[in-house]
């Protein structure tokens, strides 16, 4: 879980911070994907988790927003005293932020499990995961197999 003091700055500056889209309870699934994703890889659970929270807390809008991911990397710079993170962690959880929305392999374990994370959320707008987006084995396992109940969800 996230910094107290820094959950309430996300908040209070979010835009969607109650949005069913973008907000709060897409947060919580990408950190529990993250979480989950993360037994299969060496992910960081800790940027895994700040991720969750961060990636997509400065939207300015439901539909395009082609900044939202370096505001988002912006935005943990700007508290990056709060996070608690090495200068290794913290490169990486802005990596992870800025270019969330782009479909490339980073070939760093952490960043593919936060962007697997987000992608296999994309059910709460009624799209099906599609495992040719994903980078790791399970994610793609599950988008392909349509196995969303090890997430803690039915997706139909």
């Amino acid at each position: 879980m996230i910094n107290s003091q820094l959950f309430g700055f996300i908040e209070r500056d979010s835009l969607l911070f109650h949005s069913d889209i973008h907000g709060l309870n897409h947060w919580k699934a990408v950190e529990k994907n993250g979480l989950y994703l993360a037994k299969f890889t060496s992910a960081d659970t800790k940027v895994v988790s700040y991720f969750a929270y961060l990636h997509d807390c400065m939207r300015e809008n439901e539909s395009e927003d082609e900044y939202h991911g370096p505001r988002g990397a912006a935005y943990a710079l700007k508290h990056k005293n709060l996070l608690g993170l090495t200068e290794t962690q913290l490169k990486t959880l802005i990596l992870a932020c800025k270019d969330h929305t782009h479909c490339y392999n980073s070939n760093c374990p952490t960043i593919n499990t936060c962007w697997d994370a987000d992608r296999l959320d994309i059910g709460r707008v009624g799209i099906i995961p599609n495992s040719k987006y994903m980078f790791i084995e399970e994610a793609k396992r599950i988008a392909d197999e349509k196995d969303f109940k090890v997430l803690g969800r039915a997706i139909s």
